[in-house]
């Protein structure tokens, strides 16, 4: 599970301002704590539960220019939740996401699509015991699980601040959806994305969002 229009999403979209400490949870091979090391001049830990996907994150996080401020954790984040004392004013996660589906045959690849080691409930949980008073917690969902998301999240005392909707073209249905909670109540925004105007033809909307993390724009 290399780089993807999820996780590049998320990273360009996620409110960084003021983030001392941030959390990645579920880094696969880092691209999201690389990201908001670009972005902010935050600690950063990840925390990723797979062997080998640690291994490319750490590889990836040494030849960066952020080396000094990012952390690699191989275990799962029930396990770094129950020993962790740092509180984050961030966390992100661009979480597995397939339930009762047929799994790919690829064991690694299967952990990082399907939220058997990463219930929503677990994010969650994660989140109320990590995250600092005025911390925020970031994630990415296609559309029917971010509506489970949601409920559970009001269910443990968080508020939306904001969401993105996002379309791969104009006229086709919503399939992922961005949402930042917290546990103070914020003014809510609702935003919408379209990816591309034409195949392969990207809107101006998306290029604003993802230029500075692609070479070609």
């Amino acid at each position: 599970m290399k780089v993807g229009t999820d996780g590049v999403l998320l990273g360009a979209w996620t409110d960084t301002t003021g983030a001392q400490h941030i959390l990645d949870i579920g880094t696969g091979t880092g691209l999201l704590a690389l990201m908001l090391a670009q972005r902010s001049p935050a600690n950063i830990d990840a925390v990723e539960i797979d062997a080998d996907a640690c291994i490319q994150a750490r590889e990836n996080v040494t030849r960066s220019p952020f080396s000094n401020r990012i952390n690699v954790y191989q275990c799962p984040i029930q396990d770094y939740a129950a020993t962790c004392s740092v509180r984050y004013d961030l966390i992100v996660s661009n979480p597995p996401f397939f339930a009762n589906a047929y799994k790919a045959p690829n064991q690694e690849r299967a952990i990082a699509r399907h939220s058997d080691r990463l219930e929503q409930v677990d994010l969650l949980q994660a989140a109320e015991q990590l995250l600092s008073e005025n911390g925020r917690l970031a994630v990415i969902y296609p559309t029917e699980a971010a509506q489970i998301f949601h409920r559970k999240a009001e269910a443990f005392g968080f508020f939306c601040h904001r969401k993105l909707y996002v379309k791969p073209t104009l006229n086709s249905p919503i399939k992922r959806v961005l949402i930042e909670l917290g546990k103070n109540q914020s003014a809510y925004q609702e935003t919408t994305l379209t990816i591309e105007a034409d195949r392969h033809i990207y809107t101006a909307e998306f290029i604003a969002l993802i230029k500075d993390f692609y070479l070609k724009y």
